[in-house]
């Protein structure tokens, strides 16, 4: 018999004892410092932010509108609550009709959303928490976008609610994050991560394998100090090309050669032997299925990239 991979899914249900899905919501206004020049500017590489998301609502009604991060004033605060819970409203419903979740944690998830005046996210992530059945959140930032006045909040919401914050770790060699234009450095990773640890918040850390020039030996060092840092879960993620990036281009002109979903599997299966059992996973595959993939087209049929990874882990003994 195969042994279960420890999953997210099973680490909550342990914990509160009945089925728990997450809820992604997308609020207007938001964006990332790697997008609005602070940091860097045109985002990451491989970023077209909506592509990350497919499921997710695309309607913007505050299209045009981010944030005033110097400034506690947002005219458009009601908005966004409504926004929010308009999302969760329908997401929830789907899923305890689909699925029959019996509760739900609310899963900021796309662009930076700890980036934004301390208020604003204070009255978003309040709202959310007051949902019925909502028993915690999880908060998809950049290690660069957290401060401490926001960690020290999350810290006192988490004595009474589930509280997850997610970090894009992608790689630990700062050659690759210049490349992707990450805008940030490994050691910034490395004190995000340990800080929110020592505010006792819960850590999930995406990786992302096949970035551009690394190595099955760059991709599992990755892996490995990821899971020395202490995160409690992992996302994996295989790089694919989408329209309207800076990465389409470098592909185009024949500068990046996607991974192969047989070196994936590769990886991935390593990245798992390696990985301590009490670290959960959220995800060991990502891909769109819609016209804006440009490459590698193994990405395009979720259900298939399961069914190979399935088989791949097969082999050494495990299931997902």
């Amino acid at each position: 018999m195969r042994e279960q991979i420890f999953t997210f899914g099973q680490y909550l249900h342990r914990k509160f004892g009945v089925r728990i899905s997450k809820v992604p919501v997308s609020i207007s206004g938001f964006t990332c410092p790697n997008i609005d020049g602070t940091v860097a500017k045109g985002g990451c590489t491989f970023c077209e932010n909506d592509s990350f998301s497919p499921s997710l609502d695309r309607a913007r009604p505050l299209k045009g509108f981010f944030l005033n991060l110097h400034s506690s004033e947002n005219p458009y605060l009601d908005k966004q609550l409504q926004q929010l819970q308009w999302q969760f409203e329908s997401l929830s419903k789907r899923l305890r009709d689909e699925n029959g979740t019996d509760q739900f944690m609310v899963y900021f998830q796309s662009f930076t959303n700890t980036y934004a005046p301390f208020e604003t996210l204070k009255a978003l992530y309040e709202k959310a928490l007051s949902f019925e059945n909502v028993v915690g959140l999880s908060i998809g930032t950049r290690s660069d976008s957290i401060s401490d006045e926001t960690f020290e909040y999350l810290s006192v919401l988490s004595k009474k609610s589930e509280i997850w914050v997610e970090f894009g770790i992608q790689s630990i060699y700062d050659e690759t994050l210049q490349r992707i234009n990450r805008g940030h450095d490994s050691a910034n990773v490395k004190e995000a991560i340990l800080k929110a640890k020592s505010h006792g918040l819960n850590v999930c850390g995406h990786l992302i394998f096949g970035l551009p020039g690394e190595t099955k030996e760059m991709m599992l060092e990755t892996a490995k100090e990821a899971y020395a840092l202490g995160i409690d879960s992992v996302k994996y993620h295989p790089l694919y090309v989408v329209k309207r990036t800076a990465l389409a281009n470098e592909y185009a002109r024949g500068e990046f050669e996607p991974i192969s979903q047989e070196l994936y599997l590769e990886v991935l299966n390593e990245a798992i032997r390696l990985k301590p059992e009490h670290i959960s996973v959220q995800r060991i595959s990502a891909g769109i299925d819609d016209d804006s993939l440009i490459a590698p087209m193994w990405c395009k049929d979720k259900n298939a990239q399961i069914r190979a990874v399935n088989n791949a882990l097969k082999k050494i003994g495990l299931k997902y």
